[in-house]
């Protein structure tokens, strides 16, 4: 087939001759009409011809019944391999899923307000479930009136019904104690003039599986420790070589007399050898009186326990039992909380602290709640937090969850300087919280909650515009905005806003006159 040629037509001006006819013009004009027509016409594009029916490059490679065969997909006889990816990866596929929370395993919490489903805890549950999950321990911060103690005390109420009990060493406002009664348990409340009484030298039951001997020197060392904490309190520094020999040589001469009597050591009896230098030296078989001498500052400051303003409390038989079939127990120290000066509170909350905790050593008692209110009144003390930290390092072996409830994260921060003992003592605890509750903080106060917590800038934003009741839940490194939901009964309970109202409700019952001035309504 010859290749086709594609030619242009063109016309140009018609020139006739001056002699030709009227015929032979008119031929010419009507051979460039014709001319002109076609070069126009030649100028358009041409058109692809139209056929009928469906284009072939778009007819199906099957036909509509499907491709036959086995490998058609029909009838579910088809195996494709299973597809697994990890939640970073499916994240990226479905960036907007929400978190799927801890399971329904546990206490109901309230509502989690990203899910919109409802949220569970239980630090027990969790423990060697959750990868991250070290630890049963708790921190919950806020600032007051956003809902922090009423989701303590909520989590106590509710962990009963799971069979776990409930201690509070502390309760420095008394606010524990309608929620222990109405659970069944006890409240022993301590202060000045008050009959109860507590030995924190009392030696707990032997548990089973532990030599007597190997108790003994377990006993002695929770001793020792006590009174260590207590001097220190008091003399507000570290003891000196000297004065814990002497707190040994007093404590082994009291327990030796004691056992020979069949009684228990007091504290008024430590406080009496460390103040008698002959009878100190004696038993420490040293003549010369240097340990007397060195111990007088440890008798001054444990007389304070004896004849001073907590006289009374801790001097004396325990007039109380530890009953450990109770699902709750708190002790009030609310008559100690008044003054301005924390520090016999703080004795107080050591003596009652070690006193509950000896009780509970036994590690085959069940799983149990140790909650330790208003605890930045303790962060300044460095004795008292040696003792938190020894009970958060022996939670999972004894099977208890210790909860720290203060107001700011920077609580943690007046422990101490930076590089301070104190100030690693509390950070130390935070570490050792696996659960970290954070209700809403100043503004002023995110700086610090966001660098003790390692709080992205999602989270740290979330903290600040919380509104009551609502809290971050850090678990494990997961986050959660959960809402706490409280049923009447509850809330009836751990109103802690009740004086309040009780006025208001006083001040809109009361009658009052006054006295109309036309002049002044008129203004």
């Amino acid at each position: 087939m010859a290749p086709s040629i594609r030619t242009r037509a063109s016309a140009s001006p018609l020139f006739v001759p001056a002699k030709s006819d009227r015929r032979t013009s008119r031929t010419a004009r009507a051979h460039l009409a014709t001319a002109r027509e076609q070069a126009r016409h030649s100028a358009r594009p041409g058109t692809r011809p139209t056929h009928s029916g469906v284009d072939p490059e778009l007819r199906a490679t099957y036909a509509a019944a499907g491709r036959s065969g086995p490998a058609s997909a029909r009838g579910g006889s088809i195996n494709l391999p299973a597809h697994r990816m990890t939640t970073a990866t499916a994240s990226g596929a479905y960036p907007f899923l929400a978190e799927g929370g801890l399971g329904a395993q546990g206490i109901y919490v309230g509502r989690d307000v990203h899910a919109e489903a409802a949220f569970c805890y239980d630090p027990f549950a969790l423990y060697g479930r959750l990868d991250g999950f070290t630890n049963p321990n708790i921190l919950l911060a806020g600032v007051i009136g956003m809902g922090k103690s009423a989701v303590a005390k909520s989590l106590a109420v509710r962990a009963v019904a799971f069979g776990y009990r409930i201690y509070v060493p502390c309760d420095p406002k008394g606010e524990w104690t309608v929620v222990a009664r109405e659970l069944g348990g006890h409240t022993i409340a301590l202060g000045p003039g008050l009959p109860g009484r507590l030995n924190p030298l009392d030696a707990p039951a032997r548990p089973s599986g532990i030599r007597e001997e190997d108790w003994r020197n377990e006993v002695r060392k929770r001793r020792l420790l006590l009174l260590g904490s207590l001097a220190k309190t008091v003399l507000r520094r570290e003891l000196h070589p000297m004065e814990h020999t002497a707190l040994d040589v007093a404590l082994d001469e009291v327990v030796t007399r004691a056992e020979a009597s069949g009684s228990t050591p007091l504290l008024g009896q430590i406080a009496h050898v460390l103040g008698s230098p002959e009878q100190l030296d004696a038993a420490n078989g040293e003549p010369s009186g240097r340990l007397g001498n060195a111990a007088q500052d440890l008798a001054h400051a444990l007389r304070r326990m004896v004849h001073g303003d907590l006289a009374g409390m801790f001097d004396g038989e325990s007039t109380v039992a530890f009953d450990p079939s109770a699902p709750m127990l708190s002790i009030d120290l609310s008559r100690l909380s008044g003054a301005g000066d924390d520090t016999a509170l703080v004795l107080a909350m050591t003596c009652a602290s070690t006193w509950m905790e000896s009780a509970l050593a036994d590690p085959t008692g069940g799983r149990r709640w140790m909650i330790y209110d208003e605890a930045w009144r303790v962060m300044r003390h460095v004795a008292l937090l040696e003792r938190m930290q020894s009970q958060w390092k022996l939670s999972r072996g004894l099977g208890i969850a210790n909860m720290m409830i203060i107001h700011r994260l920077s609580d943690l921060l007046t422990a101490g300087d930076a590089g301070s003992r104190g100030r690693a003592l509390a950070e130390g605890l935070l570490t050792d919280c696996s659960t970290r509750i954070i209700y809403r903080q100043e503004a002023d106060q995110l700086a610090a909650a966001a660098s003790l917590l390692g709080l992205t800038g999602v989270e740290t934003q979330a903290v600040s515009g919380l509104t009551r009741g609502r809290g971050l839940w850090k678990v494990a490194g997961r986050s959660f905005v959960t809402q706490h939901l409280l049923h009447p009964r509850e809330r009836e309970l751990f109103d802690t806003d009740a004086r309040m109202h009780a006025m208001v409700c006083e001040f809109t019952n009361t009658d009052v006159v006054i006295p109309m001035n036309p002049r002044v309504m008129g203004r």
